[in-house]
């Protein structure tokens, strides 16, 4: 009994001793793992915790602003309240979101779009719910967000377009970046972030853009931001500042002068290029596409017959009709097969072959020479001018006064922009067909197959008054830019340049009477009309009463045409007006280019010109 009282204690102890052992073991191997955790590699777990309790978040930066040449705001930036989803960390968005519906207006559909868009990205990336929220909303959201996880209220800044009729065409728009162009950059991938899509926007974006920076936050175990450290964070760089050519006081004046018509006015600086104005017209709002444009208003303004996204100015092509007949008389002076005082019969029409080409003064004009044939714009004397010298002496001298030439202007032109100044070769690639007599007539007076943007026709009157190779940009260029000659015999320069005075000047010139000049005592205007044929009238159509353009619908009548530059005396500044379907280049276009011609040499935006009359203020109506 004693014996086994012994040999249970001794089990009892030899138990103890073992497991006192393992547990000695146990303490130490555990001591041991700390003191190489704690100590050893302190500096490795600390780093570790850093990296669970900080986070980095990629901070936009702020888009540089656009400004006219005198500093006035075209595009900038406001703040905006917004409002995003973190999937991760919203457990269910579906039910997160139909909670947030309660505290802010949120459509079903909305919400079926935010869902697409979260099944669409990866989990951790924020999914915008909404933007450019009003301030109740947006504090609303905030005091209720502790029943709200995973969303996220944040203050961005939004792109703002102060004057959007007026420069919609030229500044463009911005928009989140598409899926192709996003790629993996988590800037452009950032929910808030655009990206320049159009116009200046888009072809300056990679300046306007800047740098993105990081901001160090503190968070808690569910992600939760505690607060932020700026002082260890990297700083956003801002975009840099743009400076247009344009002047905004002409740019709106030329926009509230074409009023209601389609069409367009370019104004150029004829000693630099600048662009002072570039007005397609109608136009848009660009606000509409920074936060996404409905359906609807896309609609709108996709299937609107007068097409206000299509920027004119630069894109549109059209028949240049008599505006070219000043660079065709320079041709026939320079290949030498008309003298200025050779006077050429004018009968009101002549024939060639079976076909009667008529002038558009049907009784004629008599016996005409270049002043007169420019003056009046007579049709007869440029259809003998044109056949004397042929298409090619004609094609040379278009494209060096820049027609059918395509312009770094500062935003992308499509190359279908270029328009067509034909010849013999370029029909023969089109058509596979040979060189006419008529064609020659047509192009003579600039009709047939050619085709001018107003940007080109700004750019050929602007090297017709200076003689220089002038070329557009809508970016500031120095004042004293040295432009290479055109080569152009002076004397042939100044015949065209009179005869083009006395189109507005003289008796007899096709807007003499409807204009009578600028306005302004000593300053002379020059210029010339065009009446870019559209349509014919049938004879069918004359014998059921269709007598003039006015009898035709709206999309059939003659597109209005006029070029022109001022001062004459020493010229400064060259516009063109394209009146779409106005009638007629006297009809339409003439007093609209009168009146932004006469406004740009009041407010002289390259401050050449010098002191007007007193009463020169007074615009008056005409």
């Amino acid at each position: 009994m004693r014996r086994d009282k012994q040999e249970a204690q001794a089990q009892f102890n030899r138990r103890v001793f073992m497991l006192g052992g393992l547990g000695a073991a146990a303490f130490g191997g555990l001591s041991l793992r700390l003191y190489q955790l704690q100590v050893q590699q302190q500096d490795r777990y600390r780093l570790l915790s850093d990296d669970n309790q900080f986070n980095f978040s990629l901070q936009p930066p702020s888009r540089g602003t656009i400004f006219d040449r005198n500093g006035e705001v075209i595009a900038e930036n406001r703040d905006s309240y917004r409002i995003f989803i973190v999937p991760e960390q919203s457990g269910d968005p579906a039910i997160v979101l139909n909670r947030l519906a309660d505290f802010m207006p949120l459509s079903q559909n909305r919400r079926e779009r935010i869902l697409r868009d979260i099944s669409r990205s990866p989990r951790f990336r924020p999914v915008t719910v909404a933007e450019d929220v009003d301030w109740e909303t947006f504090s609303r959201v905030n005091l209720f967000l502790p029943d709200l996880p995973g969303i996220t209220p944040d203050v961005g800044e939004l792109r703002a377009y102060p004057m959007p009729q007026a420069f919609a065409h030229i500044v463009g728009y911005v928009q989140s970046a598409p899926e192709e162009v996003a790629g993996d950059d988590p800037l452009l991938r950032h929910p808030g972030f655009r990206i320049g899509r159009s116009g200046i926007e888009g072809s300056q974006d990679e300046t306007l853009r800047g740098r993105a920076g990081q901001l160090k936050v503190e968070v808690n175990a569910t992600g939760r931001v505690i607060r932020e450290l700026p002082q260890q964070s990297v700083a956003a760089t801002q975009g840099q500042n743009i400076h247009l050519s344009i002047d905004a006081r002409i740019q709106r004046y030329a926009t509230e002068r074409l009023g209601a018509e389609s069409g367009a006015a370019v104004c150029i600086d004829v000693r630099t290029g600048e662009l002072i104005a570039l007005v397609s017209n109608p136009s848009f709002d660009p606000n509409l596409f920074v936060t996404g444009i409905s359906g609807e208003d896309y609609r709108a303004l996709n299937e609107n017959d007068l097409r206000p996204l299509y920027n004119k100015a630069i894109m549109g092509l059209y028949s240049p009709a008599s505006t070219i007949k000043g660079a065709m008389a320079l041709a026939a002076l320079a290949k030498g097969v008309i003298t200025p005082s050779e006077r050429i019969f004018c009968g009101g029409s002549t024939r060639l072959g079976n076909r009667e080409f008529h002038c558009w003064r049907r009784q004629g004009h008599g016996h005409v020479n270049l002043h007169d044939g420019i003056k009046t714009s007579c049709d007869l004397y440029f259809y003998e001018v044109a056949a004397r010298m042929g298409i090619e002496t004609m094609h040379d001298m278009a494209t060096r006064l820049g027609l059918g030439e395509l312009f770094d202007i500062g935003i992308p032109i499509p190359d279908r922009a270029r328009g067509i100044f034909p010849n013999e070769q370029w029909k023969r690639a089109r058509y596979n067909q040979g060189w006419s007599t008529g064609d020659t007539y047509n192009t003579g007076i600039g009709q047939g197959y050619t085709l001018v943007s107003p940007l080109q026709l700004a750019v050929m009157t602007a090297r017709l008054a200076t003689g220089k190779a002038i070329t557009p940009t809508l970016l500031r260029r120095p004042d004293g830019l040295d432009v290479p000659d055109l080569g152009l015999n002076p004397d042939h320069v100044r015949r065209v340049h009179e005869a083009m005075v006395a189109v507005v000047h003289e008796p007899g010139g096709t807007s003499h009477y409807s204009l009578q000049g600028l306005g302004i005592d000593g300053v002379q205007m020059a210029g010339k009309t065009g009446t870019s044929q559209v349509y014919s009238i049938t004879a069918e159509e004359r014998a059921r009463g269709v007598r003039s353009q006015d009898d035709l619908p709206w999309r059939l009548r003659d597109h209005g045409i006029f070029v022109g530059y001022a001062p004459a005396s020493n010229p400064q500044y060259a516009v063109s007006v394209v009146i779409e379907h106005g009638g007629g280049g006297t009809r339409a276009a003439a007093r609209p280019a009168r009146d932004i011609l006469r406004e740009l040499v009041l407010l002289d935006p390259a401050g050449r010109i010098g002191p007007l009359p007193s009463d020169a203020q007074d615009l008056g109506e005409s």
